[in-house]
């Protein structure tokens, strides 16, 4: 039995939504990345960024298992001494929900040329209307796992 290869130029994308409302932040984020990454395509291959673009709704409704919501931290550092910002997660979800999401989905992504590729199909919203009417995105229907 033969498997072909996709090559770069024969990649057909398409447009998914997920709504991320009631549902776990993480659970959400590992759906997103499997499709942008192309591993819910039979044809998927690991060396051609085959993936599709994903549209994620409702992140301001998502939620966090457990006691993630207090004892999780944000960090990033400016660069300079004494730079080191932290946010809890309980403050990321009021003030920016699609940060905490894009931020989940970017690390469930490899960190190379492919992964940064795919990251470039994501979009993230607070609330339910989106700008991609255009592209007919169509929801995501599998279960989240």
């Amino acid at each position: 039995m033969k498997s072909t290869m996709e090559k770069a130029g024969q990649v057909q994308r398409k447009w998914y939504i997920i709504d991320a409302a009631d549902k776990s932040v993480g659970r959400v984020a590992a759906a997103a990345a499997s499709i942008l990454r192309g591993k819910t395509k039979p044809t998927y291959t690991p060396h051609v960024d085959c993936g599709d673009h994903v549209i994620i709704l409702n992140c301001d409704k998502a939620v966090f298992t457990g006691n993630k919501l207090n004892q999780k931290m944000y960090y990033r550092h400016s660069g300079w001494v004494g730079g080191l910002k932290s946010v809890s997660a309980k403050e990321m979800m009021e003030k920016r929900s699609d940060r905490a999401m894009y931020m989940a989905v970017k690390g469930m992504l490899p960190d190379t040329t492919i992964g940064r590729a795919a990251l470039t199909r994501l979009r993230v919203y607070k609330g339910a209307e989106h700008q991609q009417e255009a592209q007919k995105p169509e929801p995501w229907t599998q279960e989240l796992k």
